[in-house]
C-alpha cells in the first residue's frame, strides 16, 4: 500500500498540481487524505525527487484555498443551516462559539488546521458567524503555511534518513505524524476535562468547552 502511494506521488510534473488539489479538497471534504499525501511528497523531496519548497508552497496554498471555500460556504448557506438546525441549547453553544471566535479566532483557526474535520468545522463556523474577512485570511494564511511546512518537513527528514528506501522514510514520517496527532488530541482531552470541572464556576471556561465540543463532534 505504501509503495503504491509512493508510486502515485512520483517525480512527474502532475504531482505538484495534485498536491494542491488534494489539500484544497480536504479543507471542506475531510475524506480526502491530504496530510498523508503531503508527508509522502516530503519523503520524495528528501530523496531528491521533488522540490521541497514547491511541495510546501502548493500544500499551503491548496489548504488556504480550501479553507476559503468552507468559509464562504458558511457565509452564504450557513444562515439557513443555523435557522434549521440550531435551537435551544444548540443555539446557546453557537453563541458561545461566536464569542470564542471573536476573542481567540486566530488561535482556533491555527489549532483546528491540525485536527481532521475540525478544520472544516472551524472555517465553516467562522464564515457562518461572520468573522471579518481580513482577520480570517491573515490567520488562515499563517495556519496554511505552518501546516504545509510541518507535513512536508516531517516527510522530508524521513526521506533524508532513508534516501535509498523511501518506504522506510514514509513509515518513519507517518509514525512521527501519528505521534504528534496523539499528543495534540491528548492535550485537548486533558484541557477539556479541566475546563469541565471549572465550567460551573467560570463562564469563560464554558465557552472554551463549547468550542472543544464542536471540534470533537466534527
Amino acid at each position: 500500500m505504501l509503495d503504491s502511494l509512493i508510486d502515485l506521488i512520483s517525480d512527474a510534473w502532475w504531482t505538484y498540481p495534485l498536491i494542491f488539489a488534494v489539500a484544497l479538497l480536504d479543507a471542506f471534504l475531510p475524506i480526502v487524505p491530504s496530510e498523508t499525501m503531503v508527508v509522502t511528497a516530503g519523503v520524495l523531496a528528501g530523496s531528491g525527487k521533488l522540490a521541497v519548497e514547491l511541495v510546501i508552497v502548493l500544500a499551503a496554498l491548496g489548504a488556504i484555498c480550501g479553507d476559503n471555500v468552507s468559509f464562504w460556504l458558511g457565509r452564504t448557506v450557513g444562515p439557513r443551516v443555523r435557522r434549521r438546525f440550531f435551537h435551544g441549547k444548540r443555539e446557546q453553544h453557537l453563541e458561545r462559539a461566536e464569542t470564542m471566535l471573536s476573542e481567540r479566532g486566530g488561535y482556533l483557526i491555527v489549532i483546528a488546521r491540525f485536527i481532521p474535520g475540525g478544520r472544516t468545522a472551524t472555517t465553516f463556523a467562522a464564515g457562518l458567524l461572520h468573522m471579518p474577512v481580513r482577520k480570517f485570511l491573515s490567520w488562515d494564511v499563517l495556519a496554511g503555511f505552518i501546516w504545509g511546512s510541518y507535513a512536508t518537513l516531517i516527510g522530508y527528514f524521513g526521506g533524508k534518513a532513508f534516501e535509498d528506501d523511501p518506504t522506510k522514510g514514509l513509515l518513519l514520517a507517518l509514525g512521527i505524524a501519528l505521534g504528534v496527532a496523539v499528543l495534540v488530541e491528548g492535550t485537548r482531552y486533558l484541557r477539556k476535562r479541566r475546563r469541565a470541572r471549572r465550567a460551573e464556576h467560570e463562564p469563560a471556561a464554558i465557552g472554551d468547552a463549547a468550542v472543544d465540543d464542536a471540534l470533537d463532534r466534527s
